[in-house]
């Protein structure tokens, strides 16, 4: 209910990857970590596995071209929030090689990001926001931008997000961000007044305000190509990933940019280098309105290259958006009126099935009875439960819109495990 201003806080989400990019490229640049060094030649996290780090690097993991994946690691980051430092230097050890994409092939995750940080805490102790407040956020002046849900709560109005689905309108979604699930793959909240500063100084290779902020040729570097990516999104094609940077084209331009959503935020943030030219849109929506903040993106690049017939192709897009609007919200509450049909598939009295389980990698998951209904809730996420078509089986919504079923396994008159995410959780 409160006015948006240029002060009005909002969550960047996968965003916060090319500023987390930049802060380790300012120690390279300084010297006190090798971009290009095997993880092996420098890590000090406990487990770590000496086999898969002997050939990977840190631009590897923040160019999403390590080959490497840690689930566990990124859903208790982003997800759960059940962590700590030892915990996380401890998961380190869960890392495994993808079949699917190996060494040198893209494939985005959040999982280099974690890792990479991770293993820099690991070896100076120094936390992800601490490095990137320091580094990054403090010299260009970012005052009101945080990766402390907290600190930016107590300063001003921070937008929530929501879910605009339902016909009523957009309620607050269920999935807040707080500070343990804020992380450095998609960790910080800002402001538009701050967004205008980051683009400048990327636009400007490091210099804000006349005043050089960064040495020359620091943060051009991090928009340099160094992982192929042959994919469109949108009217974006985008070729290749730089540290923490989408390279692409935006019809003839070259557009450098990078979006970030979760759980009813949207953040569009690009810039045409060679017109000097950027966008930031910042949106608390992204059920059924996250496209809105590319197409108020697509509109001010339009709009300064002088497009002939820019008002009729806009009113025909913004058209098409309320139309896909309509069509998600149908869709939803189709999938939503189908799942209630569903008989529950639990051969057992509710009562059984309530209790702690827990997993090595995962962390824990807890099942309890309120009101005649399941309450499955894991770190932070809760939600009650709906019928699956499995038996002894459940559905839950941990992340908004996005379904998770549960498989528990019985031998007696209460269950004994439960399988998750691919995961099994022992009862406790």
């Amino acid at each position: 209910g409160a006015p948006v201003d240029a002060d009005t806080r909002f969550y960047i989400a996968s965003s916060t990857k090319s500023f987390t990019a930049l802060a380790v490229a300012a120690m390279a640049a300084r010297g006190e970590v090798d971009l290009e060094a095997p993880l092996a030649a420098w890590s000090t996290a406990p487990g770590s596995p000496a086999d898969l780090f002997a050939s990977v690097s840190l631009a590897d993991l923040l160019s999403h071209r390590s080959g490497l994946d840690n689930a566990p690691m990124s859903f208790r980051a982003a997800m759960s929030g059940e962590h700590t430092p030892e915990v996380m230097q401890r998961l380190v050890a869960a890392t495994v090689a993808r079949d699917d994409t190996p060494h040198g092939t893209f494939r985005y995750s959040n999982a280099g990001y974690n890792l990479a940080t991770t293993l820099l805490e690991a070896r100076d102790g120094r936390d992800w926001r601490v490095l990137v407040r320091d580094e990054v956020l403090r010299p260009i002046g970012m005052t009101d931008t945080t990766g402390w849900v907290s600190e930016a709560r107590a300063g001003s109005v921070v937008a929530a997000g929501h879910l605009g689905h339902g016909q009523d309108g957009p309620v607050r979604s269920p999935l807040q961000k707080v500070d343990s699930t804020m992380q450095s793959a998609g960790g910080l909240v800002s402001t538009a007044d701050d967004m205008a500063r980051w683009l400048e100084v990327q636009i400007n290779d490091g210099v804000l305000d006349g005043r050089r902020i960064f040495p020359a040729g620091l943060v051009a570097s991090t928009h340099r190509p160094l992982a192929t990516n042959n994919a469109t999104f949108g009217p974006y094609v985008r070729e290749s990933y730089g540290l923490g940077w989408q390279i692409g084209r935006y019809g003839d331009d070259v557009l450098i940019h990078h979006f970030g959503n979760f759980a009813g935020s949207r953040a569009h943030v690009s810039f045409l280098p060679e017109r000097r030219l950027g966008v930031v849109v910042m949106i608390n929506e992204d059920a059924v309105a996250g496209g809105l903040a590319d197409l108020v993106a697509n509109y001010v690049y339009d709009w300064h290259a002088g497009r002939a017939d820019l008002e009729a192709a806009y009113d025909t897009a913004l058209a098409g958006l309320v139309a896909n609007r309509d069509r998600a919200r149908a869709s939803i509450a189709g999938q939503q009126a189908d799942r209630a049909t569903r008989p529950w598939m639990l051969a057992r009295p509710l009562p059984a099935y309530v209790g702690t389980y827990e997993s090595q990698v995962m962390g824990t998951v807890r099942v309890a009875e309120r009101d005649g209904a399941l309450v499955v809730s894991v770190g932070v996420m809760e939600a009650a439960a709906e019928p699956f078509t499995r038996p002894e089986s459940i559905r839950v919504e941990l992340a908004p819109l996005q379904g998770q079923v549960i498989l528990f396994a019985a031998e007696g008159a209460t269950a004994d495990s439960l399988v998750f995410l691919g995961e099994t959780f022992e009862r406790r």
